[in-house]
């Protein structure tokens, strides 16, 4: 899935890069608002989907080379958050949509799970 699509399906707000085009592709998902989780379990995946809003939820998708932040419940991050983004690559979105709802539109439109063993 494009994550130009993605970003129109859940209807979310582009904060890095900084022209807001949200450009690559994504293959899988990953749900938590522990990272501790996120970096035992996530495998994979492109697109990190959480309520955790601070600078850490940034540190965790650069280990796992994530391309996409996705932060759900009305989150906006943090001006360090979308600095540390922008410079390492990561599309960083938000949206007002529940996490369960975000997991359950982007997986009816074929986005996966990518391969988590859990």
């Amino acid at each position: 899935m494009k994550i130009s699509e993605l970003c129109k399906l859940i209807g979310a707000t582009v904060y890095a890069p900084q022209d807001g085009n949200a450009e690559g592709e994504v293959l899988g998902a990953f749900a938590s608002d522990m990272m501790s989780d996120v970096l035992a379990f996530a495998k994979n995946q492109d697109v990190l989907i959480s309520g955790l809003c601070n600078p850490q939820t940034i540190r965790t998708a650069v280990m796992l080379d994530m391309k996409c932040i996705l932060l759900v419940r009305g989150k906006v991050p943090t001006p360090d958050m979308i600095t540390l983004a922008r410079s390492n690559n990561i599309v960083l979105m938000s949206t007002k949509q529940k996490m369960y709802a975000v997991c359950g539109v982007l997986y009816a439109n074929g986005l996966g799970a990518g391969e988590y063993n859990g």
